[in-house]
């Protein structure tokens, strides 16, 4: 019995004197990780051109080349992690008070020194708003069987933000930000509306990959026709400030149902 109680009091020891020492080194990596934040703080030059690369100040980065809003960052080790719309991490070679090298997205190697003044008139943010405020209105006639059909899309603007990663001319990941807009689509027969919706990009969830569509904005929409079917739009979805995109045909039959249907 008593070996029991020494062989319990033993493990007893062993394990707690792991975690201590577990506690003991996350502490010292946390203190290394503090430090390591307040040795970046400042503006960081080309150690080629002499041009101003990045100022960091407080956990924000911000870049000489983008007229925006920064972006959060935290230090693990020799690890720069960017918090952004994605995890990016950059791994960091050398960090030194006046000396900062590290391996960017693109594999390359940046060597910075710290500027000597802190007065450098770069990295100011500024208020994204939407760009396009006005409600775009598109309307097309067709006849079908002696009839008028008259078909309205009103792209709509949105607050709903869209982030979409770039690389930077520093090499590095922060996201650009647009937004989405909701379009409003409906289908007249003289004065009778025949058909009206709401349409936003989610709804296309189960024919557009998700990380396209996550990206995207729902940026056209078109009134193709009517026939026997019903009525047709053509949809397009791209990626924004690129050629990108997907086209999705959307049916409503004569029983007011919708449905969604990539064009060929």
């Amino acid at each position: 019995m008593r070996k029991v109680l020494l062989a319990a009091l033993f493990a007893f020891l062993v394990t707690a004197c792991a975690e201590n020492r577990n506690k003991q080194d996350g502490q010292a990596q946390n203190e290394r990780n503090q430090l390591a934040k307040q040795q970046l703080q400042g503006i960081w030059v080309d150690e080629n051109t002499e041009l101003p690369m990045l100022k960091i100040d407080g956990d924000s980065i911000y870049l000489a080349s983008q007229v925006n809003t920064p972006f959060r960052f935290s230090i693990s080790g020799d690890t720069l992690i960017a918090h952004s719309s994605e995890r990016v991490t950059y791994r960091i070679t050398k960090l030194e008070p006046h000396v900062f090298q590290f391996y960017t997205s693109q594999g390359d190697l940046i060597t910075l020194h710290k500027s000597d003044t802190d007065t450098i008139p770069f990295g100011y943010q500024t208020v994204i708003e939407p760009v396009q405020k006005e409600v775009i209105e598109k309307d097309s006639v067709f006849f079908y069987q002696g009839n008028r059909y008259r078909g309205y899309a009103y792209i709509n603007p949105s607050s709903k933000k869209v982030y979409h990663p770039v690389v930077t001319e520093e090499g590095m990941i922060v996201d650009n930000v647009y937004f989405d807009n909701i379009i409003h689509i409906c289908v007249f027969q003289g004065k009778q509306r025949l058909y009206a919706k709401d349409i936003n990009k989610e709804m296309f969830e189960n024919i557009i990959p998700a990380d396209f569509l996550k990206m995207a904005i729902l940026s056209d929409m078109s009134f193709m026709g009517v026939d026997s079917d019903g009525y047709h739009y053509q949809a397009t979805v791209s990626m924004p400030d690129e050629l990108s995109c997907y086209y999705v045909t959307i049916l409503i039959d004569r029983q007011n149902n919708i449905s969604f249907k990539l064009k060929e």
